[in-house]
């Protein structure tokens, strides 16, 4: 514990406790500025650390916005898992539903995490391509072990581009939600649902 100036005690935050202060500290910043307008002092300043505490876990601010990137990355995947046995269209609708209560929940995050691909570096752009790669894999193999559209895939060479293209909508239409959109989120997630379903069904 440390004493503060009014000797209260505050709680010394453990290394994983820390690392996500920060990172919750950067995804506002990235989300609400370039990458380029984004400094480590900025970040380490808002979060009341030194600068060299924040280097000490992020050699540099490239590796900072990586660790970012793949934090909301892992966040959406965990909470848009297919449940084996469960129909496509169930879950789809489970999903989104998911997935907007993290939009709305991580606005920041979900904002920084797509403004990744616009980044100059190329390090931070691959980690961005690699994070949609495993959603874009996530949702084909929901799809492969479906009964009603397993079948169709092996006849459909356009679904991998058809999922993609999809992903790239459903990102559109929740950062043009965020920015005050008239829809509610019943409205979004049916657009999207319908969305998808009407590139898949023959």
């Amino acid at each position: 514990m440390a004493a503060t100036e009014g000797g209260r005690t505050r709680r010394r935050l453990s290394t994983e406790e820390r690392r996500e202060q920060l990172l919750a500290v950067g995804a506002r910043l990235f989300s609400e500025s370039p990458y380029d307008e984004v400094w480590i002092e900025q970040v380490a300043e808002i979060a009341g650390v030194s600068r060299g505490l924040l280097y000490h876990y992020f050699p540099a601010k490239r590796d900072f916005f990586a660790a970012v990137v793949e934090r909301e990355s892992e966040r959406m995947l965990r909470m848009t898992a297919a449940v084996p046995g469960v129909p496509v269209r169930e879950q789809l609708t489970a999903g989104l539903d998911a997935y907007l209560e993290y939009v709305e929940a991580h606005a920041h995050g979900y904002r920084a995490f797509h403004r990744a691909d616009a980044a100059g570096d190329q390090a931070v752009r691959r980690v961005y391509r690699r994070a949609l790669a495993a959603q874009e894999r996530q949702i084909l193999a929901a799809l492969a072990a479906d009964p009603e559209f397993g079948p169709v895939l092996g006849t459909r060479p356009d679904t991998r581009l058809a999922v993609r293209g999809w992903l790239a909508f459903t990102t559109a239409v929740c950062l043009e939600w965020l920015r005050g959109s008239e829809l509610g989120r019943d409205q979004v997630r049916d657009l999207c649902a319908r969305a998808l379903l009407g590139v898949l069904t023959p």
